[in-house]
């Protein structure tokens, strides 16, 4: 178990403790219905304070991977099992099962307002602010889409301080935040690249693209990102495994 937390990251210290227990759980420290040490125990073993202890005990519970029970503690709670597509991964991790290397530049970062149909997508509520980031992906030296993560504030305090060139930002929410995305909508269609993103990309005006928009969801079901790509239509395809619904081919 982590002990110290780092006082000196720009990460809030409740997070790196919301962080630090989900790590426990996940590697089976606590299992399903096991009752975690109290909040004193707590702000002993990670040597910070009650409100840290309380805040990130909570934020775990609005995730659903806890559970507090009045006069009795907080409990592991039991994981719901969800039919859907069979991985979710970064940009970084599918360029590496593809053999390629991977890089990012980032285009911009930045805390805004979101639109009310960004807010919605993400169920904010009013007032709420989001994380923007937008980089050009490249493999192997080649630019292969322009992407741009909308990320809610409250989830992820400080996520625009972090380096996004030399860490997957998927890495940084699973190890500083304690945020695993679970399962993902994805909706595609072809467009043709503007001006500014075609030279991004390096290829002519105009040309054929697709477009993504990707929402991210926790385990709990709660929204954790929505990310809007354009990537280049001669070097990125989507392939889909196709299976019948016919009883009788499934049993052929």
């Amino acid at each position: 178990m982590q002990t110290v937390l780092d006082k000196r990251s720009p990460t809030p210290l409740y997070h790196q403790l919301k962080s630090a227990i989900l790590q426990a759980i996940q590697a089976g420290q606590w299992k399903a219905d096991d009752r975690l040490p109290t909040e004193s125990e707590l702000v002993e073993i990670y040597h910070v304070s009650k409100i840290t202890v309380r805040e990130a005990l909570r934020e775990l519970a609005q995730m659903g991977y806890v559970r507090r029970e009045q006069g009795r503690g907080t409990f592991v709670a039991r994981t719901h099992l969800e039919q859907g597509p069979r991985e979710l991964t970064s940009f970084t991790e599918e360029m590496r099962r593809r053999g390629y290397g991977s890089a990012s530049r980032v285009l911009g970062r930045e805390i805004v307002t979101p639109t009310a149909e960004l807010a919605a997508k993400l169920e904010l509520a009013k007032g709420e602010q989001v994380f923007r980031l937008r980089r050009l992906r490249m493999a192997n030296d080649q630019p292969m889409g322009v992407q741009t993560a909308y990320l809610p504030v409250r989830l992820t305090p400080g996520l625009e301080r972090h380096n996004f060139e030399s860490r997957s930002l998927y890495e940084i929410l699973r190890k500083e935040y304690g945020l695993v995305p679970a399962r993902a909508t994805e909706t595609h269609s072809a467009i043709v690249a503007d001006a500014e993103t075609a030279a991004l990309l390096g290829i002519p005006k105009r040309s054929p693209a697709m477009t993504a928009e990707r929402i991210t969801f926790l385990a709990s079901g709660r929204p954790l990102e929505v990310v809007e790509s354009v990537m280049r239509g001669d070097q990125y395809r989507i392939v889909l495994d196709l299976v019948s619904d016919d009883p009788e081919v499934r049993r052929s």
